[in-house]
Parts: structure tokens; C-alpha cells; sequence
């Protein structure tokens, strides 16, 4: 029941099962009522007959009664009185009166009572229209009842046919007349045994066809639980699930599993490069500041503590931005606190009052340069883009600020040598440095523009770098506006 084979081979034969039922029940009722309107078709000529007979002004005696078996008759007046009934009839119900002994009366051709011409006249005259004319049949669609026949000695269920005749004497008299419903009742009783004979071996071969069809097609779905436990159990990101040729959901759900794993192995990948990066920048630091205590505590008077307290504050700065980066690749949300840019550039500006070179502000007056995310986190981006523009410049340092499209763009810009085309992609990537004769301490680790990059993607924002008027390298941070 756990498994999806059989919970679709159940479903299907369910569903089967349900729909057979509501068409076998169908199908019954339509052949009963089919079968019931062949019987009252029957026993309606039957009765006319009989009636034509009657109306024609022919004896009790002498009418012809055929096939009485099949076709029980019983004729009464207009009292209820039973005036005729078949031969071999020897009880009776669903007709007017359960009678089945002819009771004393005129017959056919006779005089009739006093009065009962001159009745069946005046009923005519008056357009009555209940009662037949003289010598007529009545036309109006017959009453049918259910009931039951004994003939013979033999007791059936027939379907009887009311009609009325008026005699040429002016008697109108009821005809019932039955046609059988053993042969209705038989059919329906054959169908219906074939229906429940066949229907428990139609749903077996619903639930066979359907857990060998399930099973079939998801033959691949279990070729890519096997890898996967196999990928899992070996944690090699390299293998791939099997995709099959087919064009189906099972293919497309290979296809979406092979790149779920391609995307786990990059991902894992740049965190093994990152982890080992980040080790090797932690190295330097930790082990020049550990030989100057050791150095410190042997002799004293050689302590470098400027040099100490340099490598200590490079070590923090390595390790908040190690943590920074730790939390954008947890996912860190930006926030969404409004965030005005260009008084950020003013404030981040003026703290760098110690920077090499000076840095000149270009942020328009009344401008409204309004984004929503993190400030701390923007005040980093723009923090690094100064930094590394200082460690590049040669003697000017700008940064400005405007209105571009639906965002804010923030430029900063050097006169530095700038950089290659090649490699204005890579500077982006964690631990690069183009410049390898350059000192670690002068240049970084490597971390502040990828950590600006990854900011602004956060931000839904871009960081890209092209070539300033000034020569250098022109970093440009672009933040969408608040919708």
C-alpha cells in the first residue's frame, strides 16, 4: 500500500470498478424499461383485439382468445362486474377486480337494459369523451398496471393493458389483457449474472495491467533512487543520475536532478576552495603575530608591537569578512530598511580622514537617491570599493552618485593602472588578487569585491567595473529604486 505501483493499480481499479457499476446499473434500467414497453406493446394489442372483437357486437362465447397462456384476459362493465375471462385463468391481481368467474349478463347482440342505450347515446352526445361511442374502441393510450396471473395452475408476473369498448347495445365493458414478464425478468436476471461474473475478472485485469504499466514506467525512477543512494553513500557529486530517452515527466525529473547535482558541486567545490583560502590567509597572520610573542616573551626589548597590532587588525578584518561571506551563503536576508545613498557616501567619506589619497564626492544637491536593504551591508560595498580604489590610485580618488533609469548607481572611480578586460569577470571571484609582487598586507586577501559583488546580487542590484575617464579602473554599483 506504501509503494506508488500498488496505490495506482487500487486507484485505477476503483475508479474502474465505480464507472462499471454506474454503466452495469445503466445499462439494466434502460434494457428493463425497454423490455416493460415490449410487454405493454404486447399486452396493448392483446386488449385491442379483444376489444375490436367486442365492439364489433361479437358473443361472449365465441370470441377468440388466443395464445390465453401468454395472454390472459379478463373483461368487465362498467360495474366492475368480470363478464369474460380466459379459460384457463384461475386468479388474478393488478387488473380492476380480482375476479375470475363470469358473472350472469346480456351478452353481445342482446337488447340491452332499459336505459343503457340511451346512456351510451346521451355520454356520446355530450362529448363526454370517458366512454367510447357505440361499435367503437376507445383511442386514448391504455392504463398499464404490474400484477400477477394464475394459468394452469402456473402463477407469473404479467403487465396488464386496460382498454374500453362499447358494445353495438350500448355496454362499455374494460378489457385487461397481460403479456408476460418472465422473459423481461430473464433477461435482465442474464445480464445482470453476467455482469457480476465479469466484473471481478475485468477489475483483476485492470489492477494486473495497471501495476505491470506503473512498474514499467517507473522503472527509471528507480534507476535514479539507486544512484542517488549510491552518490549519497560514496558523497561523489561527480556522478550523475541515468536519464532515459523518453520525453516523459520521468526524463525531465533526471534532467532537473543531474543539474541539482551539477549546481551541489560547484557549490561544494567553491566551499572546499573557500575553506582552504580562507586557511591560508589565516596562516600568515596568526603565525607572524605568534613569532612575535614568542619572540616578545624571549626578549622584550625586540616586541614589534606596531607590527603585532597591524597583524592583529588584519586577522579581524580577515575574519569579519570570512563570517560576512559565511552569512550570504547561508542566505542571509538584506533587510529592508530605506536606505538613502547618497548621504551613505557622504557619511563613509568623512571617516576616512587618514586614506592616502583624498577622496572627492560627487552627489548632486536635493537628489533623492533612496533604496531599500542593509546599510551596514552597503556601507561594506562602498567602503570596499574606496579601499581597493585607494590601493590602485595614483593620485585621485572619486566616487559619485546620480539617478540611472529605475535605480541608484554609485561610481567610484581611480587613476590607477586599471584593469585588463581578460580579467574584469575574475577580480570578482574570492581570494584573487591580480597584482602577486604586491605584499599581502598592502593587498588584501582578496575578499572585498567579491563580498561587494555578493552584497548587490542580494540587494537585487549589479557591481561591474570598466575603464574611467581618469584611466583607472571605474567600479559601478547599481541598486534598484523602492517599487
Amino acid at each position: 500500500m506504501r509503494s506508488v505501483r500498488a496505490r495506482a493499480a487500487i486507484g485505477a481499479t476503483l475508479v474502474v470498478a465505480v464507472a462499471l457499476v454506474a454503466a452495469g446499473l445503466a445499462v439494466l434500467l434502460v434494457l428493463r424499461a425497454n423490455l416493460i414497453d415490449q410487454a405493454d406493446l404486447q399486452a396493448e394489442v392483446a386488449a385491442r383485439e379483444v376489444a375490436g372483437q367486442l365492439a364489433t357486437g361479437t358473443p361472449y362465447d365465441e370470441l377468440e382468445l388466443d395464445d390465453e397462456e401468454d395472454h390472459p384476459v379478463q373483461v368487465t362493465d362498467e360495474e366492475g362486474r368480470v363478464v369474460i375471462v380466459s379459460k384457463d385463468l384461475r386468479a388474478v391481481t393488478g387488473t380492476g377486480t380480482s375476479g375470475v368467474t363470469p358473472v350472469p349478463s346480456a351478452s353481445a347482440g342482446a337488447s340491452p337494459s332499459p336505459g343503457d342505450g340511451d346512456d351510451a347515446d346521451d355520454a356520446d352526445e355530450d362529448g363526454d369523451g370517458s366512454r367510447p361511442g357505440r361499435g367503437e374502441v376507445s383511442s386514448d393510450d391504455p392504463d398499464f398496471s404490474d400484477g400477477t396471473a394464475t394459468v394452469d395452475g402456473t402463477t407469473a408476473d404479467y403487465r396488464f393493458a386496460a382498454v374500453e369498448a362499447t358494445t353495438p347495445d350500448g355496454v362499455t365493458l374494460t378489457v385487461y389483457a397481460g403479456a408476460p414478464l418472465a422473459a423481461e425478468q430473464e433477461a435482465v436476471n442474464t445480464v445482470r449474472g453476467a455482469m457480476l461474473t465479469g466484473l471481478p475478472l475485468l477489475l483483476v485485469v485492470v489492477a494486473g495491467v495497471t501495476w505491470l504499466v506503473t512498474r514499467r514506467a517507473l522503472r527509471p525512477v528507480e534507476g535514479i533512487r539507486r544512484e542517488m543512494a549510491a552518490i549519497t553513500a560514496s558523497e561523489d557529486l561527480a556522478r550523475r543520475v541515468p536519464e532515459p530517452g523518453s520525453r516523459d515527466e520521468v526524463a525531465a525529473l533526471a534532467r532537473t536532478t543531474n543539474e541539482t547535482l551539477t549546481v551541489l558541486e560547484a557549490s561544494v567545490e567553491r566551499q572546499r576552495r573557500f575553506v582552504a583560502d580562507a586557511s591560508h590567509e589565516l596562516r600568515s597572520p596568526i603565525a607572524s603575530l605568534r613569532t612575535q610573542l614568542e619572540v616578545a616573551e624571549a626578549h622584550p626589548e625586540l616586541l614589534d608591537l606596531p607590527g603585532a597590532v597591524a597583524d592583529t587588525v588584519r586577522l579581524q578584518v580577515l575574519a569579519a569578512d570570512l563570517l560576512l561571506l559565511a552569512r550570504l551563503d547561508a542566505g542571509e536576508k538584506p533587510g529592508s530598511a530605506t536606505v538613502e545613498l547618497g548621504a551613505l557616501v557622504r557619511e563613509e567619506v568623512s571617516q576616512r580622514t587618514g586614506d592616502r589619497i583624498a577622496v572627492s564626492v560627487e552627489v548632486p544637491q536635493g537628489g533623492a537617491f533612496e533604496v531599500n536593504g542593509s546599510r551596514g551591508q552597503l556601507s561594506r560595498v562602498i567602503g570596499n570599493l574606496l579601499d581597493n580604489a585607494q590601493r590602485h590610485a595614483e593620485g585621485s580618488v572619486a566616487v559619485s552618485v546620480a539617478a540611472d533609469g529605475r535605480g541608484v548607481r554609485v561610481e567610484v572611480r581611480d587613476d590607477g593602472a586599471g584593469v585588463p578586460e581578460d580579467e574584469r569577470e575574475r577580480i570578482f571571484e574570492r581570494f584573487v588578487r591580480l597584482d602577486d609582487a604586491r605584499s599581502r598586507d598592502d593587498g588584501g586577501a582578496g575578499l572585498g569585491l567579491a563580498i561587494a559583488r555578493d552584497v548587490a546580487a542580494r540587494h537585487g542590484g549589479t557591481l561591474t567595473v570598466d575603464r574611467a575617464a581618469e584611466g583607472g579602473a571605474a567600479f559601478r554599483l547599481w541598486l534598484p529604486r523602492p517599487a
